[in-house]
């Protein structure tokens, strides 16, 4: 079965302090009526950090869950399965207050960065995450996370459990109908 797939085209500015990206090695999301915040933080120090901060829409968030998806299926025709992930023993959930007492957040970091799409890539080993904030007159990227592929399932599952949950307590985010196509000017 083939179908043929539009892509619009994406280009975006890549400030200097974003171009290098950052490493996560887990993610926390937190949601509330108008907006999700994904915390990625970086748990190979004492304490972790919190090394990026995404704020975006719940109708980015749907648009983030399907693309995940898409790639990650991608990745496994490409390269298999992710390997698994190690899951250590279940201990008692910490709050959210236990989590962030014991994290380290950086002040420029408290407001995050918004992003209102997301471009995702992989290799092999890793994917990456281009948060673009698409304002006029030049989208820019805001954040730029790379996440081990063994850890990429754990985290669409927990990004579709949190769209899940807040689609029970709000409602199903309004969906923006899709851009249409400029008609064709023909040839001078």
């Amino acid at each position: 079965m083939r179908e043929p797939i539009r892509h619009s085209a994406i280009s975006a500015r890549v400030p200097e302090r974003v171009a290098r990206g950052v490493y996560s090695t887990g993610q926390l999301v937190i949601d509330s009526p108008k907006e999700f915040v994904i915390d990625f933080f970086q748990g190979l120090t004492r304490p972790f950090q919190v090394n990026a901060r995404v704020v975006m829409t719940p109708t980015t968030m749907q648009e983030l869950v399907a693309t995940l998806q898409i790639n990650l299926d991608n990745y496994t025709r490409s390269f298999g399965p992710p390997p698994p992930m190690h899951v250590p023993p279940q201990q008692p959930r910490p709050s959210i207050e236990e989590i962030y007492q014991n994290f380290k957040l950086a002040d420029e970091m408290l407001s995050g960065s918004y992003a209102n799409s997301v471009l995702i890539g992989h290799s092999p080993s890793e994917f990456f995450f281009d948060f673009i904030t698409g304002f006029y007159p030049n989208p820019a990227v805001s954040a730029r996370v790379y996440l081990p592929a063994a850890h990429v399932p754990r985290f669409l599952n927990t990004l579709r459990t949190c769209l899940d949950n807040y689609q029970q307590r709000h409602g199903k985010p309004q969906q923006l109908p899709p851009p249409e196509e400029p008609p064709l000017e023909p040839p001078l």
